[in-house]
């Protein structure tokens, strides 16, 4: 095809999509064009053809139907916040969702109902009006779809398993653009692969989650010590993450330290380590569990206190602005073994940005009491997924930060249990990481894709290849 031939393609499909969508329809040069492309990761640069706003669910429908009928790569934008920029690609049509952002709770049988572009945030916003909350991620501005197409984990995953184990149903509009639901009951072989096959089977248009009692208060926040002391936190830190209960969620990071106010003066800019502590059960059995780790050794700040959940969910926000330059490596972890911990000690000492960390995250409790094949997610043998990541500010410094996390990946990915987390995957991770992401449940997510997608039209993702 002809340059010419495909501006012409692309001037069609868009006064063809300006007479059927409610949302705006936009092309290069439109002043809102730029703000929609954008992602969180501005290592992601990249120019669809066009961008639909989609207003509804007959929006996403009339998307899709052009997407097929004008051969374009389909793209979906739900928060833009994947490290792997998924929701953009060159010359296609991207489905921007970040409109569609209604949240609506029924506390009597606590359940959800949440559209696609929805933010955490504006998830626990709303269940916490009644003292409720979804199983969601660690970072409030994370959107909601991306989360829980690829599994979810979270602050109250030990105690209530994966965020997909947590949804009730799935509205999505299929690659034929029928509008559909997906649960237990209905299209039950789509609903498992949609827990955790991340964007591969239709656009999710929305999200029945189960709700939880947990807040509105919580007893939780962080704790850092200086970095000459970490090998004897991460010790401590082992015996506590396998005798805690699953109310209990302990993230161990490893980083320099930012001049955060809760901090030292005297450590700004050094190594530290530090524990993001959530304990999501009683206040007064959290004080008790809670209370050896502050008096362990000499913390360097302490903001592990009873808060809103919402402050709770909200207080890893600032290591992650939309703007920066990111790249992640992660790994499946199957214990802490020796080594684990005095090798990511010394990769945490060769940082080359101030924004930049090696974080675990710990597993197990609800998450590990299900069969692996219980959803697509599976890896439920893991005991915490190990994230090296790069953050930094200047295109100039990307060669020496990648440098950095592919070395520290390198030497500590001999833990791993084979798996990998699919939301984590980069830009450069291909067939082989997203297989192994899904390890022996993949050959039945490639069945479910043939079923619902064999001509793979949603293909711009970490794909899954349907069974020919």
């Amino acid at each position: 095809m002809t340059a010419t031939e495909s501006i012409e393609r692309y001037q069609k499909a868009a006064s063809d999509l300006k007479g059927r969508v409610r949302g705006a329809v936009l092309e290069p040069g439109n002043p809102a064009y730029d703000e929609a492309r954008s992602l969180w990761n501005a290592m992601i640069d990249r120019r669809p053809a066009l961008v639909v706003r989609c207003l509804g669910t007959a929006d996403v429908i009339a998307g899709v139907k052009a997407a097929r009928e004008y051969d374009l790569p389909l793209t979906i934008k739900g928060g833009g916040h994947n490290i792997a920029g998924l929701a953009c690609c060159d010359g296609g049509l991207m489905l921007d969702m970040s409109l569609m952002r209604g949240v609506w709770v029924d506390p009597a049988a606590k359940v959800a109902r949440a559209q696609a572009g929805c933010l955490l945030g504006d998830v626990d916003r709303e269940t916490q009006l009644h003292g409720l909350a979804a199983v969601l991620g660690f970072v409030s501005n994370t959107g909601c779809a991306g989360l829980t197409l690829g599994g979810g984990f979270g602050y109250l995953s030990r105690r209530f398993g994966w965020t997909s184990d947590n949804v009730a149903s799935i509205d999505l509009v299929t690659p034929d653009g029928r509008a559909i639901r997906a649960s237990e009951r209905e299209h039950s072989d789509l609903f498992w692969g949609l827990r955790g096959g991340g964007g591969n089977f239709g656009v999710a248009t929305s999200f029945e989650y189960a709700l939880h009692a947990v807040g509105p208060d919580i007893l939780g926040g962080a704790i850092a010590w200086r970095g000459e002391d970490a090998g004897r936190v991460l010790e401590m830190y082992r015996t506590l993450v396998a005798e805690a209960p699953p109310e209990l969620t302990c993230v161990a990071g490893l980083r320099l330290a930012p001049p955060a106010p809760w901090l030292a003066p005297e450590v700004h800019g050094k190594p530290i380590v530090a524990l993001f502590v959530c304990y999501s059960g009683s206040l007064a059995d959290g004080e008790k569990l809670v209370a050896p780790i502050k008096a362990f050794g000499a913390p360097v700040g302490d903001v592990v206190q009873k808060r809103p959940y919402v402050s709770q969910q909200a207080l890893l926000d600032a290591t992650q602005p939309k703007g920066r330059r990111y790249y992640w490596k992660s790994e499946y972890l199957r214990g802490f073994e020796p080594g684990l911990f005095t090798q990511a000690i010394e990769h945490a000492g060769r940082i080359v940005s101030p924004h930049s960390a090696i974080l675990i995250f710990p597993l197990g409790g609800a998450i590990s009491r299900l069969p692996e094949d219980h959803s697509a997610v599976g890896n439920r043998d893991a005991v915490a997924v190990l994230n090296i990541g790069g953050s930094w500010e200047r295109a100039d410094d990307d060669g020496k930060n990648i440098d950095w996390a592919r070395g520290a990946w390198h030497d500590l990915r001999q833990y791993s249990t084979g798996g990998t987390y699919v939301n984590f995957l980069t830009e450069d991770d291909g067939d082989e990481r997203t297989r192994a992401a899904y390890r022996t449940n993949y050959a039945r997510l490639a069945e479910v894709k043939a079923a619902w997608d064999p001509s793979n039209l949603l293909r711009t993702n970490k794909n899954i290849l349907p069974t020919t």
